[in-house]
């Protein structure tokens, strides 16, 4: 039986995961397609992979060094200065809201999601990725078998894909509150078509989003494109999915699955 992981795409060694897409014109690592709805491209763009490297400011000749700072951060390590108003040996800048140790054991604090970060250098696609995820969690997924990327999932609140909200806009018949998670690109590797992995990979997804506390989770699949082309799949594979045509139209169909 093989190994099946998904992984969340959070920081730089997981963006790593995310696998070609099937069409080399295209690259999940470098499409802005739904987050730009005037501009956007799913194209390969070498450009975007490549850390920028920010610019050396030149030197000052003419700047005074500047005057210790009585107030800066004591040095790592270095007890800090007494608080002649601390309260029975608490020290200055404890923080009496702050989780503690003994925190671990109270059900009702909220558990901090996974870290998600992204460097001043990271690629582009990525810190659209991360932008939100402290609030909302990861915005993809990776599912590998076997240790190799074979699907990838991309998802999140509508109010983090402009050009899905535009297309919604189309439909007036759709409920408008509360707003749904939408679920922008799902893919396999041409290797891992016709597998269940796309499958299991968005079951993955509406999984996370309903515990999220999310109702609903939307598709929006343009009918006709090709098969490479195409970052939302078919009509079809929707419904095997347990979605439902919930806006019919010849080009751009509106598939809904309700979570609650």
């Amino acid at each position: 039986m093989p190994e099946v992981r998904i992984v969340d795409v959070v920081d730089l060694e997981s963006f790593g995961l995310v696998p070609p897409c099937a069409d080399p014109a295209f690259d999940h690592r470098t499409c802005d397609y739904w987050e730009d709805a005037a501009r956007g491209s799913k194209s390969h763009r070498q450009s975007w992979l490549a850390p920028p490297r920010p610019a050396e400011p030149a030197a000052n000749p003419f700047r005074p060094e500047p005057a210790a700072n009585p107030f800066a951060p004591r040095p790592s390590g270095a007890e800090p200065a007494p608080n002649p108003f601390a309260r029975g040996g608490e020290r200055l800048g404890d923080n009496p809201f702050a989780r503690r140790e003994d925190d671990a054991a109270n059900p009702f604090l909220a558990r901090p999601r996974a870290a998600a970060t992204a460097p001043d250098d990271a690629p582009q696609k990525l810190r659209l990725l991360v932008r939100g995820a402290h609030v909302f969690g990861s915005y993809a997924k990776v599912l590998q078998v076997d240790g190799a990327s074979v699907a990838y999932a991309q998802y999140g609140p509508l109010t983090a894909y402009p050009r899905a909200q535009r297309l919604r806009d189309l439909y007036p018949q759709l409920p408008q509150s509360p707003p749904p998670a939408v679920i922008t690109c799902i893919a396999t590797t041409a290797e891992g078509r016709n597998q269940g992995w796309a499958g299991r990979l968005v079951g993955a997804v509406c999984e996370d989003l309903a515990e999220r506390g999310f109702v609903a989770v939307e598709a929006y699949p343009e009918t006709g494109a090709p098969e490479n082309a195409t970052s939302a799949a078919t009509v079809e594979f929707w419904l095997a999915a347990g979605f439902a045509v919930a806006a019919d139209d010849a080009r751009f169909p509106v598939m809904r699955r309700e979570l609650a």
